[in-house]
């Protein structure tokens, strides 16, 4: 399959205030947040006209931004409404849709406080995250090599994009092995997150799920986990040692991207996608389009 490149595609992208055709929308080579990684962004995906949860996406924008110690000239209600015109303006229903925050060219160095902020939103069609035939068997992780900081050594609160190179190259490695995605554990050794969402175990009826201290308490978990609740499932959240895998029946993993996926395996412990997983994949499908979900 021939993939179309990013920066070549028809099209309009929202850059500070004003839409652009597709392929004007660029960044000068010096620009800060590309050498010192001083941007941030999210991930949504609108479903029949509707952005799921835009406004809680574009409040965290504003909160990562400010974690990084910047600025966003706009208001929630404007990256809201732009988010909502980038789909119109390119003729889309059911997308991806990526506002991304970065410090400009003005200033080159570590101290950058001078740096114009810069916003843009990018939309375009991007499917399943896995593929669909792939899903509802449940995908294959293996363990990552690096581990999640410590809020004490990274601003783990916020959706950066430098927090996210040990999630490309864990990925990365996981597919040249025949994985799916790769699990990564905490600086601790907890289990974590998967490289791009979080992860519920089920053992007995009841969700267990990795307590958000040291990664994003994800838009799309806490979805799932009010959707659980409403379907009269419990949901711990705690802290959970990987050998705890072996005493999990089900997994699946959740997120923008990923939505809901069962999953069949973690390295060396076995998971059977069953009616917990498969119920929350159908009714979350059900719920971002506005249908009703099963009792």
């Amino acid at each position: 399959m021939s993939l179309v490149p990013y920066d070549d595609r028809d099209g309009w992208i929202w850059m500070d205030g004003q839409f652009v055709p597709w392929r004007d929308a660029k960044v000068h080579v010096l620009t800060h947040g590309l050498h010192y990684a001083s941007a941030v962004f999210e991930g949504e995906r609108m479903y029949g006209g509707e952005i799921f949860k835009l406004t809680e996406h574009t409040e965290r924008l504003f909160n990562s931004a400010e974690i990084l110690d910047f600025k966003i000239p706009f208001t929630v209600a404007q990256i809201d409404a732009a988010c909502k015109e980038a789909c119109v303006s390119n003729d889309l229903t059911d997308c991806y849709v990526r506002p991304i925050a970065w410090r400009g060219s003005e200033v080159m160095g570590v101290a950058a406080q001078a740096s114009k902020i810069h916003v843009a939103i990018a939309v375009w069609e991007w499917p399943s995250y896995f593929k669909p035939e792939d899903k509802a068997k449940g995908v294959a992780l293996t363990w990552a090599k690096y581990r999640r900081p410590s809020p004490e050594t990274a601003p783990t609160a916020s959706k950066a994009v430098g927090l996210y190179m040990i999630c490309t190259i864990s990925k990365h490695a996981a597919e040249r092995e025949g994985f799916a995605d790769a699990m990564m554990l905490d600086w601790r050794g907890y289990v974590a997150e998967a490289t791009g969402a979080n992860v519920f175990f089920v053992k007995d009826g009841v969700l267990h799920t990795p307590e958000p201290d040291c990664f994003l308490d994800g838009i799309t978990r806490r979805s799932v986990m009010a959707l659980a609740q409403s379907k009269g499932f419990e949901t711990v959240e705690r802290h959970i040692l990987p050998e705890e895998l072996a005493t999990f029946s089900e997994c699946f993993i959740v997120g923008t991207a990923a939505e809901v996926t069962p999953v069949k395996q973690i390295g060396e412990y076995s998971f059977t996608p069953g009616n917990i997983s498969l119920s929350l994949m159908d009714d979350f499908a059900r719920l971002v389009r506005r249908q009703k979900v099963m009792a």
